[in-house]
Order: C-alpha cells, then structure tokens, then sequence
C-alpha cells in the first residue's frame, strides 16, 4: 500500500514537472515570436479604410457593397418577394461569374509560377 501511494505521488510529480517544462518552452517561444516579429501597429494602416473602399467602389457591379445597400435593397422590395428573389438570383449570378473570372486568373498565374519554377528547376539540375 506504501509502495502504492509513494508511486502516485512519484507519477503525479513527474507530471507536474513535466507541465512546467512544457509551459516553460511556451513561454520561450512565444516571447521569441514576439521579439523577433516586425509590428509596427500603426504605421502599416495608415489609410487602410480608404484604400479598402477604394477598391470596393472600382469594382462596377451593380450587387449591394455594404449591409445598409443590402438592407436599403430589402426594404425596396418589401412587399414583393418574388421581385426580391429575382435580384437575389440576379446578384448570386454575378458574384459567381466574378468570383469564376477571379478563380480562373489565379489558376492561371500559378500555373505559369509553377511552369517558371519547374524551368529553373531543370535549368539548375542540367548545370
């Protein structure tokens, strides 16, 4: 029963021992992330909202940008929700095609990095 308790106590101290080494490391680690990233709070958002709405406003579909033109939009067709629908339907086509013409220009441009980086690659190994 000695032997018992004396293994308990023997395990449960290991485990705390080993807890505080593993918070220890956490510790370190986060601190090394911290001092070593560059933030600079400020400085880099300076304008963000503007330029953000900027580009919200290049983009010339006639969907709803914000939540108050969504609901600006809803109360229009308050009484007619077949009307609703069909813009609803109307918007959803649009964002698919835009998303569609945004998904195909990235597939595009990874494919031509990836074709770059597999001529180089070949480049280095011929030399």
């Amino acid at each position: 029963m000695i032997n018992l308790i004396s293994r308990t106590i023997s395990h449960i101290s290991s485990l705390l021992k080993g807890l505080q080494i593993k918070g220890f490391l956490a510790v370190v680690i986060v601190g090394f992330l911290v001092l070593t990233t560059n933030v600079a709070p400020g400085q880099n958002n300076t304008g963000l909202k503007e330029r953000v709405r900027e580009q919200i406003q290049q983009d010339d579909s006639q969907r709803p940008r914000t939540i108050g033109e969504w609901n600006k939009e809803a109360r229009e067709t308050e009484g007619s929700p077949g009307e609703r629908l069909k813009k609803i339907g109307e918007e959803s086509a649009e964002a698919f095609k835009q998303f569609g013409s945004g998904y195909v220009e990235g597939a595009q441009k990874t494919a031509s990095d990836v074709g770059d980086s597999a001529a180089r690659t070949g480049e280095k190994i011929l030399n």
